[in-house]
């Protein structure tokens, strides 16, 4: 299939220099500190002091979760709006600002259970500049033959999180209490996110003649109106709402899934602690591949490793290597599944309206992903296990991946 697009350049063209890797180094680091890692990694340790602090149910403060979910489903496309309007840099440089002032709010909490759910909210609109549209557009703007790898590297941010934030986050409460952790992790957008962005992200200017925007980069490809009307729009979203269903759900539920199968809490903690390496690893490793092969077979022969992971799951009994092997996988397909929605937008829709399409598949993401744990959760309360919900998990991410492989080859962006 062929589309033009006036003012385009050839997708194939090479705009590839070292300077772009500074830009992935400083989309790595920006990714760590924003919206999606921050809260999600950090949650299950505030749970507890909250918990005891106000009474709160574990249940209740984990709906912070579905409310950052929900929110985001709506201020996603409006992020991507703005990051193709006035440009990623300034849209990033404000929202990490801030979310740290929101997220550092939460130190302020005083036992409203409503209260901190608006904090939330509000954390989640104007933290949406801080999601992956506005890291992935500038990096594809600076590659083509690496893009892959290089959406990968930028990526690893979140598993950078979760390596180093999370320890970080857990020697801060213990030593100072829940308070002022808030307010040294909300601190780390400010104290490095914004010094490396101002220095470093910038968009390609060199890539096409400069369109009205200062900021304009690529302009090939569709606007989202003809998007909407592309069967693949819909293909690629019915895709990601199961494959995210199936990825993010056993996230959040494994430390109770390994509990179900009898393993200490030391234990589970060692084991989980993989977690993060086997994200780091299925963006880099994943991104280095779909330069090499056509990215929905890849997608489809990569979604096979979690599936098998939560197989490993859902039996009655659980070893302590096939309980690392488990979440290694989750982990390994989990990683990979953001580097390959940038991926496949920038090659099937193009650069022209790529934050407004991006935000609007991030909605579908959101909804999936929120759902899951939910679906989990009440499975475990209804049955006393999760190997119903895993076996569920492991038919969507199948089914989510075959339906990659109908969107066909890669339009060629001609110039007219």
């Amino acid at each position: 299939m062929s589309s033009q697009v006036l003012g385009a350049l050839p997708v194939s063209e090479s705009r590839e220099t070292p300077r772009g890797w500074l830009v992935v180094l400083s989309a790595m680091i920006g990714v760590a500190v924003g919206l999606s890692p921050i809260p999600f990694y950090t949650i299950g340790m505030f749970a507890p002091e909250l918990s005891r602090a106000f009474g709160w149910s574990f249940a209740a403060m984990m709906g912070s979760i579905g409310v950052q979910s929900g929110v985001v489903m709506v201020s996603g496309p409006l992020a991507g709006f703005a990051v193709d309007r006035w440009g990623a840099r300034p849209v990033a440089l404000v929202s990490l600002f801030l979310f740290a002032l929101c997220f550092m709010s939460l130190s302020l909490s005083n036992g409203s259970l409503l209260l901190y759910y608006g904090q939330w909210a509000v954390m989640s609109v104007l933290g949406a500049g801080t999601l992956s549209a506005t890291w992935t557009r500038v990096v594809n703007g600076w590659f083509d033959r690496n893009r892959g790898l290089a959406l990968g590297i930028a990526s690893t941010g979140t598993g950078l999180t979760g390596l180093l934030v999370k320890p970080l986050t857990a020697w801060l409460i213990s030593d100072y209490g829940w308070r002022t952790a808030f307010v040294v992790i909300g601190l780390l957008p400010i104290v490095i996110g914004l010094p490396v962005v101002l220095s470093l992200f910038r968009e390609n200017r060199k890539a096409v003649p400069m369109a009205d925007s200062a900021e304009a980069t690529a302009e090939y490809g569709l606007t989202l109106r003809q998007a909407l009307h592309s069967p693949r729009f819909w293909l690629l979203a019915a895709a990601f709402f199961l494959i995210s269903f199936a990825l993010t759900a056993p996230t959040p539920n494994m430390e109770n899934i390994l509990k179900s199968f009898k393993f200490e809490l030391a234990e589970i903690g060692r084991v989980t602690a993989s977690f993060g390496l086997a994200v780091i690893a299925g963006r880099i490793i994943g991104g280095w591949l779909l330069d090499r092969f056509w990215a929905p077979a890849c997608a489809f022969a990569i979604l096979l490793v979690p599936a098998a992971g939560c197989w490993l799951l859902s039996g009655e009994s659980l070893t302590h290597q096939g309980a690392f092997a488990a979440v290694i996988c989750i982990g390994f397909g989990a990683g990979f599944e953001f580097d390959l929605l940038a991926y496949l937008i920038s090659r099937y829709f193009g650069q022209r309206n790529y934050g407004v399409i991006y935000g609007t598949f991030y909605t579908v993401i959101a909804f999936g992903g929120g759902l899951g744990p939910v679906v989990y959760g009440y499975a475990f309360d209804t049955m006393g296990n999760y190997g119903a919900a895993l076996l569920l998990g492991i038919g969507c991410v199948i089914v989510g991946g075959a339906l990659l492989l109908a969107l066909g080859r890669y339009p060629e962006w001609d110039q007219d």
